[in-house]
């Protein structure tokens, strides 16, 4: 169980930590070279380098920057910008920013925004091997629930989601593989604490309702809660929300 609580709090981490910040952070934290250009299609196939670039730039009301956060003189942060308004008064809204975390000449990782520049969804290849696998959903500004392709199949595995503060409450996970692009079915549930996995429910014949209850019985008896109730199994008990549907990639 605590190996299951060092996994999930490392997704969490990694998903919303140092990787995030570098897709879309300030630049201007490290030395950086940045030219601006207006978004352009490539006239001949030599002008162009697939980077798997996922921001929209082939329409004529973006404009581009790009930078070189790593000194390679290579830019490996990507910014796009859609014009707003009309003459004189036109602005530029940020719409979409990505990154090549790894230098390999890939963006890594993308996050869009709401026209008040908020970010809406990051999406990430954490195993670099240019698949998204982790797709990082915000509301207000805040991370409010991930999901997650853990084996590459394509379908999201896991979901986590997270407090007002960005700590994870809970996590759904399929672990039998019969969610669809439009139904989750997962089959364990963990609940956290404070940043720490207290029980996890596992629906053993795929039904839906959990069959095994797993408890931290190193976790006092909270006020009024019974010490019989932090052991032991909970037999057909349903889950809530078992059934929602969204999630494929």
């Amino acid at each position: 169980m605590k190996r299951s609580v060092l996994a999930i709090t490392t997704l969490a981490l990694l998903a919303v930590g140092p990787a995030s910040l570098a897709a879309c952070g300030n630049s201007n934290q490290r030395s950086s070279r940045g030219t601006t250009r207006r978004a352009t299609r490539p006239t001949s196939p030599g002008e162009h380098v697939d980077d798997h670039a996922r921001c929209e730039t082939n329409t004529s009301d973006r404009e581009v920057s790009e930078y070189d956060t790593s000194g390679d003189e290579v830019p490996d942060v990507r910014r796009v910008f859609r014009r707003a308004g009309d003459p004189p008064l036109i602005r530029l809204v940020l719409v979409c920013r990505e990154a090549d975390l790894n230098g390999d000449g890939t963006k890594d990782v993308v996050r869009y925004y709401n026209d008040e520049g908020r970010p809406l969804r990051e999406e990430a290849d954490r195993n670099f091997d240019s698949q998204i696998d982790t797709i990082t959903y915000f509301q207000d500004g805040r991370v409010v629930r991930q999901e997650i392709d853990d084996n590459a199949d394509g379908r999201v595995d896991m979901k986590i989601f997270f407090d007002d503060n960005g700590a994870p409450l809970r996590a759904e996970r399929d672990l039998a593989g019969r969610s669809t692009p439009t139904q989750w079915h997962p089959d364990r549930w963990e609940y956290f604490e404070r940043g720490r996995m207290v029980r996890m429910g596992t629906d053993i014949d795929g039904d839906g309702r959990v069959d095994r209850w797993d408890r931290d019985h190193e976790r006092s008896p909270a006020p009024g809660e019974a010490a019989s109730e932090l052991g032991g199994t909970s037999e057909g008990t349903n889950v809530e929300g078992t059934a929602a549907t969204g999630g494929g990639f």
